[in-house]
């Protein structure tokens, strides 16, 4: 049962931990079908083209994606002290979050259920 002391366990969890630049994005408005169109388009490339690819794609999850992009090459520059120009997206993944249940009024006094999803957006940066 014991698997030694507290402070023991943590340091094995904290060594295998990713040091890797990444920013996270909880809750978002929009479905993960819809976030993962526009992550797909940006997965592997460099960050400067990435961020032209946001800029011009006219979903709305690509909006979002920008600002968690530009906060991952921040986190990169200040945090790592990495280099912008050699920045690449090495992972970028969205996962269901909750989902808020509303009722839709239909005919002869039923009740519809409209389903508005969220999604939590990860992205993880490394160097080349």
């Amino acid at each position: 049962m014991a698997r030694g002391h507290r402070s023991q366990i943590k340091r094995e969890r904290n060594a295998n931990r990713d040091t890797r630049p990444s920013a996270k994005l909880s809750y978002a408005r929009v479905s993960v079908q819809k976030a993962c169109f526009v992550l797909d388009a940006i997965r592997g490339k460099n960050v400067n083209e990435a961020l032209g690819i946001l800029t011009y794609n006219p979903r709305y999850a690509s909006s979002l994606v920008k600002k968690l992009l530009e906060s991952a090459i921040a986190n990169a520059e200040n945090n790592n002290q990495m280099n912008r120009d050699n920045l690449y997206i090495a992972e970028c993944f969205a996962g269901q979050g909750p989902i808020m249940k509303r009722v839709r009024p239909r005919a002869q006094g039923r009740a519809y259920r409209i389903e508005k999803r969220m999604s939590n957006i990860t992205i993880v940066l490394d160097e080349k």
